[in-house]
């Protein structure tokens, strides 16, 4: 039987433990709430921008009338053979399957383009870590490495501690420079998409060629299972985070509304102008938008992985208290027997 002891070291570095993740989880919810807010604030600009691109696709010619074909070379498809994946992931561990679930569903996309040319650009830490292991240099003696043709062509570390709307428009300006040059066909978004603290789900969203403005282009989603959803919503009970999102319902009307009435606006450049100076903005946004989302999953994940590992200290400082209590009275039992035998010998 273990030494008392022993088994009390063990429960006092266990206490220290709870006491850590416990701070951890509290931390988490703050940083939920903030995050959560800013991923709501830019909802509106984004309905809105979406709007004034619907607004001037119906006061321009977008498509050529004789060849039908895009003026705009954003909205150019084409065949895909070289492909542009971003992914999203944290800077630090402990949320869980966070990183892990993101990092497996940019797995099976990249295992469903098998025949292309992937590249890859990593936000994140953690993302990049696992993909330069997974897309190392290419052994020629391994099958595998020959089929799967993907190669990391950038990297962004620490920009997720605060997210700005300048670092979404450098990747997207560089993402949709190398689409008008041809040099890429396509470019995929990998994410964690945040509504609220049980409505989250991994998603893999079309960025370009732009189909539909305003309409998520969903390639792949993953929602989360009963039993995750219901761990959140311990966890979010317990660090004082809602359940369910702020109602942004009158928000959201008033965005829908904005530049879709049917009046004939004045513009100060003309309608084929500022098309064109948007639609690169439109982009931007919805990087942005992912990075917000993202950064509020996690801390969602983190907040959630603490609460579990409470508990499981909870659970691990009662078992080592019982055990502690055992031992001790088996202890004490040994040493009434000895002594009861000792009087015994001695009469």
């Amino acid at each position: 039987m273990a030494n008392i002891l022993d088994i009390r070291r063990r429960i006092r570095s266990v206490t220290n433990t709870r006491q850590i993740t416990k701070a951890m989880k509290m931390v988490s919810a703050a940083k939920l709430r903030r995050a959560q807010d800013r991923a709501l604030s830019a909802r509106p600009y984004a309905q809105m921008l979406a709007n004034v691109l619907k607004s001037l696709v119906s006061r321009t010619e977008v498509y050529d009338p004789e060849t039908g074909e895009p003026k705009h070379p954003l909205l150019v498809a084409r065949p895909e053979k070289n492909v542009l994946l971003i992914v999203v992931t944290g800077d630090k561990g402990l949320a869980g399957a966070f990183n892990s679930n993101i990092l497996k569903a940019a797995s099976r996309f990249i295992e469903s383009k098998r025949d292309k040319n992937i590249e890859i650009e990593a936000i994140g830490r953690k993302g990049r870590d696992f993909l330069r292991r997974r897309f190392a240099a290419a052994d020629p003696r391994k099958k595998e490495s020959q089929e799967v043709r993907a190669t990391i062509i950038g990297e962004h570390i620490g920009v997720l501690n605060k997210v700005e709307y300048g670092t979404a428009a450098e990747i997207a300006e560089h993402a949709i420079e190398r689409y008008a040059n041809e040099e890429i066909d396509s470019v995929y978004l990998v994410y964690n998409e945040f509504k609220s603290v049980i409505s989250q789900k991994l998603v893999v969203e079309q960025v370009l060629p732009i189909e539909h403005i305003g309409e998520p282009e969903v390639r792949q989603a993953e929602g989360m299972t009963q039993k995750e959803k219901e761990e959140a919503a311990k966890a979010a009970l317990t660090g004082g985070v809602g359940l369910r999102p702020p109602d942004t319902h009158e928000i959201d009307e008033r965005a829908a509304k904005f530049g879709t009435a049917q009046v004939d606006y004045i513009y100060e450049q003309s309608p084929e102008e500022l098309f064109r100076s948007l639609l690169p903005k439109y982009v931007a946004i919805q990087i942005f938008h992912g990075l917000l989302e993202s950064v509020a999953a996690e801390h969602a994940a983190r907040m959630t992985a603490m609460e579990s590992a409470s508990k499981n200290a909870s659970k691990m400082i009662s078992s080592l208290t019982l055990a502690m209590n055992r031992a001790r009275q088996a202890k004490i039992t040994t040493e009434i027997i000895e002594i009861v035998s000792g009087a015994a010998a001695a009469q």
